[in-house]
């Protein structure tokens, strides 16, 4: 009986900073783990092999060197990140089983969150070319760039930080299965034994700060920018205006996807290379002389 005590309280003491948590891959369908595999990692080369090319465009051609495709080339990065942090694990337990995961979910919550960040920066971004094309250049200098960069690194990072803090507290006792195929805030807090209502306010505050902040402004920033093309008189300029819109709206923020499961987060690095380099001319061009240089060294 000692013994027995001993080993609940102990187990009672366990911390998410020590345990390994099992994710899961499609339940009841592990024999079709493998084929269930073969769209998912051709989805991961699109995401990474496109959103790759438009960075790396952007980079070496230098009349992508503006504002509009230095945050484009944010986004890209972010996607890279998103995807990386999710491709090992959730191919792992396709191909091999490897279910077994240690607390690791801040990069994946980190890349989701600057995300949001970057299409909300975008959206400011397209409001300033239209509602003052004459400043645009003076307003976003490649310092003030810079600093928006570094300012969506670290609001990801201060929301972050107290939300997967208060996990490492949670003891616990029950199973340590996971429903997805990644490390997700919620699964983990429902696995504990221990009061989790100040995690549940902390990822609330999160996710409206982020997601639902965002969403507000972005809404905003679309509606004056509708408002200011609607007042240009020629039609020319109207369509013009809106064609460098809609590739950002089509941009798939993650929270949009929350209904998909495993794709919800590769639907969005997958998307934006597409809509981007079918949309906008410019990227369009930029890829195309990529690999013609390509090409021809080969």
């Amino acid at each position: 009986i000692l013994q027995f005590e001993f080993n609940m309280s102990t187990w009672e003491n366990i911390t998410s900073s020590s345990i390994i948590f099992l994710l899961t891959g499609v339940p009841g369908l592990e024999a079709f783990h493998t084929w269930i595999s073969i769209p998912f990692c051709l989805l991961y080369i699109t995401a990474l092999s496109g959103n790759s090319l438009i960075l790396f465009a952007i980079v070496t051609q230098p009349s992508l060197h503006e504002p509009m495709y230095y945050f484009l080339s944010m986004l890209s990065t972010t996607d890279l990140g998103l995807s990386i942090s999710t491709l090992v694990t959730m191919l792992g337990i396709f191909w091999f089983d490897a279910r077994g995961i240690s607390f690791n979910m801040f990069f994946i919550q980190l890349f989701t969150v600057m995300e949001s960040s970057v299409l909300l920066a975008m959206a400011f971004d397209r409001f300033v070319a239209i509602s003052s094309p004459l400043r645009y250049a003076s307003i976003l200098t490649d310092l003030k760039i810079a600093q928006i960069g570094v300012a969506i690194i670290t609001r990801g990072t201060l929301i972050l930080t107290p939300m997967v803090a208060l996990l490492k507290r949670l003891s616990f006792c029950r199973s340590h299965v996971l429903h997805h195929s990644y490390c997700f805030h919620p699964d983990v807090m429902k696995l504990s034994c221990t009061d989790t209502r100040i995690n549940s306010a902390v990822g609330l505050t999160a996710l409206i700060t982020t997601a639902g902040v965002d969403s507000v402004f972005i809404i905003f920033s679309y509606f004056l920018i509708i408002k200011t093309v609607l007042s240009i008189a020629s039609p020319e300029e109207r369509k013009k205006a809106f064609s460098t819109c809609v590739s950002h709206i089509g941009a798939a923020p993650p929270y949009v996807h929350t209904l998909i499961a495993n794709a919800y987060l590769l639907i969005p690095p997958v998307l934006n290379p597409i809509i981007y380099s079918v949309k906008t001319k410019q990227i369009r061009r930029g890829v195309l002389k990529v690999l013609q240089l390509s090409a021809t060294k080969e």
